[in-house]
């Protein structure tokens, strides 16, 4: 009995390590963390909203492994993920544009635009409420998730943390005497910080949406694999061997925003074919 109670704890053990990870990714941003990191809050801070993903990818695992799958814990796992992959990535997008490096012309572009970059965060934040609450109504118990109905929220944060790891990279490469190295910093360094808010923006659209998207854990260990998982996971591991942490958020783009262009791309094939069907019924002009 004891050995059982030990087992129902391990998940909600699992669930809270995300919410912690979640409040410290928002401390760290926010630079009033338990130590100071030398300016590398904001990498520390991305680290734990990936550590967060770790354990969220786990504590369901436990619930089934240890047969204790409750309503408490489904609802408990929402509001943990609504901190670690809704407040926290949101905080850091804005943290990220705020304190970087700016442009070669020294302009602040986004002291500018504060108000869209708030506007842009909050809409995350709650497209990311949003998503959690339509997840717990649709999704029966039983179910095996092989596809998630719009981009799983953890998967939009991870976009968005990909972004400080990926110009922590670019500082280490700016380290180097390389001048053609120097000069690929100088120009994707203000390319990223423009584009995040964007990139956030569209993320959230995506979260709400109704695309299709693979649950890549279930179909890569569950023995759903086929020919196009390995050519994927080669041409993964061969982008993070040549770039490094720069990687990081070309991996996270592409599942982000493949599934809609596919999905974009064959809606037009078939409005085209069924034009071309109709144009055939029709009686030809005079």
């Amino acid at each position: 009995m004891q050995k059982a109670k030990m087992f129902s704890v391990l998940p909600t053990l699992l669930t809270l390590g995300n919410a912690v990870c979640g409040f410290g990714a928002i401390t760290f941003a926010a630079k009033v963390g338990p130590t100071t990191l030398g300016g590398r809050e904001l990498v520390t801070a991305a680290l734990l909203i990936f550590l967060a993903m770790v354990f969220d990818m786990l504590d369901g695992r436990a619930a089934r492994w240890a047969k204790h799958t409750t309503d408490f814990g489904a609802q408990l796992d929402s509001l943990c993920d609504a901190v670690s992959f809704g407040i926290a990535p949101a905080f850091l997008m804005l943290q990220f544009v705020r304190h970087e490096t700016p442009l070669g012309d020294g302009t602040n572009w986004q002291l500018l635009f504060p108000r869209l970059l708030w506007v842009i965060a909050a809409l995350f934040v709650l497209c990311v409420l949003l998503r959690l609450a339509r997840f717990n109504v649709e999704t029966e118990e039983e179910d095996m998730h092989e596809e998630f109905s719009g981009l799983p929220s953890p998967a939009a944060a991870g976009t968005v943390a990909s972004f400080p790891i990926a110009m922590h990279g670019l500082r280490n490469l700016a380290e180097e005497a390389d001048t053609f190295s120097q000069q690929l910093v100088v120009w994707l360094s203000p390319a990223m910080k423009v584009s995040l808010p964007f990139i956030t923006l569209a993320l959230a659209c995506l979260m709400v949406s109704r695309v299709r998207y693979p649950h890549i854990f279930n179909q890569l260990f569950r023995g759903r694999r086929s020919r196009q998982h390995l050519i994927q996971l080669v041409f993964t591991a061969a982008a993070v061997v040549l770039v490094g942490e720069m990687a990081v958020p070309l991996i996270f783009c592409y599942f982000s925003f493949a599934s809609p262009v596919r999905a974009a791309w064959k809606e037009l094939i078939a409005n085209r074919l069924r034009g071309d069907a109709l144009s055939r019924l029709l009686p030809p002009k005079k």
